[in-house]
């Protein structure tokens, strides 16, 4: 190699350096787009070498490694515009949702954004998004008025409703085009009661808590979101101390509504609490209710939406994954579904009729994560519908289970008129 290619490598690392370290991208060349004309030339320049493309924006996605091939970084384009009096925004590609955050609490709005302010706010919507308010506002990807999209034959076209590809789009992530902006509505709120309560799981049986929790959800306000989370914390300096070397399991809770200590009561009920960090907050403290983690690091993961609560096979994902068992640090998070996530949209994302949204994550190696998520996931299998796409970490070499056998077709359909020879290899079990 010489010095030339040296920097080169040095050059392109960075640009594709990101929140998951887990993966390595090797790409054959990499475009570092600062606008949608600079996203044609790169897929013009894949598709006439019958190359395979992908996209890198600056968020916490990467389904797996890339290897060859063309890959469009979009983190420069990073252009956000409220609209208060339409209520809307227009963000690029590479906008984190922090920055729209940021830009609509001035005007007492809110974007349908997820608990980390460093996430890709595009990707995320592409992929559905399951927002801090979803239960009472659904999806993301439902509040999207528009799409700029540069699909495999060179064409940036401007997509509406009425385009099946804007329907596609909206569910099924980079399969079908490199999405250079977007619009989307916000939301009239200012404020929120939200935060988490946390317990020792070694003090209340993490069975016991799963019960109680969902138990409570039954009990809840429509427009409630919430999420249960069991969390094994190493014990080091740079912790809280009332973290250290615990096995944390906490409640997270967002609502717009009124009467809020009123309605988490019966969660106070759990046992001995940890923490509590629930109160009235602005909305742009939102991300403080989830605190997850702002470093990057290497994590692998897959998720299950359930049809019907099982209480024995979720206590049994957590016991198999608890600071004792796994071996290695995992993750575990219960989404709250229901709500406006259950209404109907023009939309690719699937499994609206699910309850709960199980997710785990461990920063085991790969091949020992394969031996930690099959079998868990393997315990939830006789209530799944299905898999959600966002969170796919690692998981995303398989495409079964991310969408239903109706969708699955028409996407395939739609794939095969836009992308015949798959130059996007992003997507997820939807190629032609």
């Amino acid at each position: 190699m010489n010095d030339v290619d040296e920097v080169a490598d040095v050059a392109d690392a960075e640009e594709l350096a990101g929140f998951q370290t887990g993966f390595a991208q090797r790409p054959d060349v990499v475009f570092a787009a600062s606008s949608a004309d600079d996203v044609v030339a790169a897929v013009r320049h894949a598709a006439d070498r019958n190359l395979p493309l992908g996209v890198h924006a600056t968020g916490h996605g990467l389904p797996g490694p890339v290897e060859g091939g063309v890959v469009v970084s979009t983190r420069r384009m990073a252009g956000v515009v409220v609209d208060p009096d339409a209520r809307t925004v227009r963000l690029q590609a590479g906008v984190r949702w922090g920055q729209v955050v940021a830009a609509a609490a001035p005007h007492g709005l809110a974007p349908l954004n997820g608990s980390a302010p460093s996430v890709g706010a595009v990707s995320y919507t592409l992929g559905g998004g399951l927002c801090i308010l979803a239960r009472e506002f659904g999806y993301a990807a439902d509040h999207v008025r528009s799409l700029d999209v540069v699909t495999a034959d060179g064409r940036l076209r401007h997509v509406t409703p009425e385009s099946e590809l804007y329907w596609a789009l909206l569910g099924a992530g980079h399969a079908f085009g490199v999405v250079t902006g977007l619009e989307m509505g916000l939301v009239p709120v200012r404020t929120l009661y939200g935060g988490a309560l946390a317990f020792d799981g070694r003090d209340v049986g993490p069975a016991v808590a799963l019960r109680a929790y969902e138990e409570w959800t039954r009990t809840v306000p429509e427009g409630l979101t919430s999420s249960f989370a069991a969390v094994p914390y190493p014990d080091i300096p740079a912790l809280p101390p009332h973290l250290r070397g615990r096995y944390v399991l906490s409640v997270r809770v967002a609502w717009t509504g009124a009467d809020g200590d009123r309605v988490v009561a019966p969660l106070r009920r759990i046992g001995p609490v940890l923490s509590d960090s629930l109160r009235e907050m602005p909305y742009a403290e939102s991300h403080t209710i989830h605190s997850d983690p702002d470093f990057p690091h290497a994590y692998y993961g897959d998720s299950a939406v359930l049809g019907e609560w099982d209480l024995d096979a979720v206590a049994g994902v957590l016991a198999r994954t608890g600071p004792e068992a796994a071996g290695a640090m995992c993750v575990v998070q219960v989404n709250h579904l229901g709500g406006a996530l259950a209404r109907p949209a023009p939309n690719s994302v699937p499994y609206r009729e699910g309850r709960f949204l199980v997710r785990l994550l461990t920063m085991a190696d790969r091949a020992r994560a394969r031996e930690i998520l099959d079998p868990a996931f393997a315990l939830l299998a006789p209530v799944t519908l299905g898999r959600a796409v966002n969170f796919a970490f690692g998981a995303g070499d398989r495409g079964e289970g991310l969408y239903d056998a109706q969708t699955s077709k028409r996407l395939a359909g739609i794939k095969s008129r836009y992308d015949p020879a798959s130059l996007l290899r992003t997507g997820y079990g939807v190629s032609g």
